[in-house]
């Protein structure tokens, strides 16, 4: 028996009689007051005083940045379950050692992440890329750090001259994706965003090649 036509149609994508998904709710704080209490030319601190979403009154010091991007380039030109991986050696006073890294830096003010990923890669390795895709957004260090880190894969390499700034000294290599993540097995490699990238990229490339 044919049903009644009311005139109303469900939207698409959507099955009859169910809601459609709602978006999450970004909770955010309730900032009484801000005060820079340092300002240097690659972050700010911030004395932050704020009613935080549960209601509790707190104070927090905050570390600013504008972002940061993280180029995760392969090379697999020959070899696709294995490609190369464009890796960086250069001193981390921090760390107060070398570290091998993904080619990674800041935004600068304006900038979107994807211009900066590529304007990062070129100056510090040369290379350039013919295919760009976001791989993941995370952030190092939330407790006290506001710098978001945005990961690209790059591929379709393609070589050039490098544009290093006075005081960066980078050593590069092409290393295996295999060799990578033996070196991150066995604790040679100490950088947050080269294990997150990597990590996932092997994973994610795992369950292709499954299918």
């Amino acid at each position: 028996m044919p049903t009644k036509n009311t005139g109303k149609t469900a939207k698409a994508g959507v099955a009859k009689g169910k809601k459609a998904p709602k978006k999450a709710v970004v909770e955010r704080a309730t900032v009484l007051s801000s005060e820079v209490v340092y300002e240097g030319p690659l972050f700010r601190v911030l004395h932050d005083k704020l009613v935080e979403p549960g209601g509790h009154t707190n104070e927090r010091d905050v570390i600013r940045h504008n972002g940061s991007v993280v180029i995760l380039a392969i090379d697999a030109a020959k070899n696709k379950r294995d490609p190369w991986i464009v890796m960086e050696r250069q001193y981390r006073h921090a760390a107060n050692q070398f570290l091998w890294e993904l080619p990674a830096g800041k935004l600068d003010a304006g900038e979107t992440p994807l211009a900066g990923a590529q304007r990062e890669l070129a100056e510090e390795t040369g290379y350039r890329a013919k295919k760009w895709r976001p791989l993941v957004e995370y952030y190092a260090s939330p407790g006290f750090l506001g710098e978001s880190m945005k990961v690209f894969l790059a591929e379709g390499l393609e070589p050039g001259e490098t544009h290093l700034e006075a005081d960066e000294e980078i050593e590069l290599r092409l290393v295996k994706l295999s060799a990578v993540l033996k070196l991150i097995e066995k604790g040679a490699i100490l950088d947050g965003k080269t294990m997150t990238s990597v990590l996932l990229y092997a994973r994610l490339q795992g369950r292709k090649q499954k299918r």
